[in-house]
């Protein structure tokens, strides 16, 4: 069952999703005084990646109740290898004012060792990141522009199973052009809209104790045509609709669920496998570095494994078109968190 969602309310007077399902555009309104959970279980982020064939990047803002997060990633496809540094912020609770929109609001975190922001402009997004200290000194800034032309996006509202109260509301837009530069180490590093695209990745939510997801992600041009596909599965209640979609020239085609088959060798030696029952998604997975990332202390934890390479297979688009798919740039990723 893939269920649409209507316009309206994202929660009702007990804090409990009005309605539950998929859209293609922000259609259910989150305000986080309709809350009722407590402030500890409330869990807002924006993610934001960047990539080209050569190098990437991921910004990361994220108010988890009891511990904030800025965090940076530089990513280098051709070394490969990736850096991360991250900032944690005791007990934010609320107050770093993440917006209730994806689609309005801007957001500015100043930190002694890292700037981060993310502002919407005409047209598109501009993200800006100042890192001095990044990767022991070698620094990290620049400033990338989104552009935003007109298309679908794939938007979830997923409840938790004997949890009346916690919910998940995530938007994930794909394929925007990127244009701007980073320099890291001193190097500059161009991102030019034929060949750069970026994603977000919006959540807002109420989140239970221990959960592990799994997320694909992939944007660029297929024959010169804007193409791009979301898939996960692993958290929460999806009787209603799966978070699987492919977008093409703007368009969204609805998927229903993928099996994923991560091999047991590990996440970057060998390829996973990607299949669909009905036979509308079928896509190996060739890593090329991983991004490994672990804050594990016991009670609070994270352990990240987000995985880039290419995908190659094929797709079926809601008019029965099959698009043949090779070598193209994605990421895949387990996350396991106790928050």
């Amino acid at each position: 069952m893939q269920h649409e969602m209507a316009e309206g309310d994202l929660l009702d007077s007990k804090g409990s999703l009005l309605e539950r399902g998929y859209a293609t555009s922000e259609v259910r309104s989150y305000r986080r005084r309709a809350i009722k959970a407590p402030w500890y279980r409330i869990k807002e982020w924006d993610y934001y990646c960047v990539l080209n064939e050569d190098y990437g990047l991921a910004l990361t803002v994220a108010d988890n109740g009891y511990m904030g997060l800025l965090s940076a990633s530089w990513l280098d496809f051709e070394k490969p290898d990736t850096v991360t540094d991250s900032i944690m912020l005791p007990f934010p609770r609320g107050r770093m004012g993440l917006p209730e929109s994806a689609d309005a609001g801007d957001i500015a975190q100043r930190h002694p060792k890292m700037d981060i922001a993310f502002r919407h402009l005409e047209g598109g997004r501009m993200l800006s990141i100042d890192a001095p200290g990044f990767a022991h000194g070698k620094g990290l800034k620049g400033e990338v522009f989104l552009a935003q032309p007109p298309m679908d996006r794939m938007v979830i509202a997923t409840p938790f199973p004997r949890a009346p109260r916690a919910f998940y509301y995530n938007q994930k837009i794909n394929c925007m052009p990127a244009s701007g530069a980073v320099t890291f180490d001193g190097q500059s590093h161009e991102f030019a809209p034929a060949t750069s695209f970026g994603i977000l990745d919006w959540g807002r939510g109420v989140w239970t104790y221990d959960n592990t997801w799994y997320w694909g992600s992939a944007s660029g041009l297929l024959d010169g045509k804007s193409f791009g596909f979301n898939i996960g599965y692993g958290f929460g209640d999806t009787s209603a609709a799966s978070e699987n979609m492919v977008f093409f020239e703007g368009r969204s085609h609805k998927l229903n669920e993928i099996t994923w088959q991560i091999p047991p060798s590990g996440f970057d030696k060998d390829p996973w496998t990607f299949t669909s029952g009905d036979g509308r998604f079928e896509m190996i997975f060739v890593p090329v570095v991983e991004r490994d990332a672990t804050f594990d202390m016991k009670f609070l934890r994270s352990i990240q494994h987000q995985v880039f390479g290419h995908f190659t297979g094929f797709v079926v688009l809601d008019d029965g078109r099959k698009l043949d798919v090779a070598n193209f740039q994605g990421f895949a990723e387990e996350v396991e968190n106790r928050w």
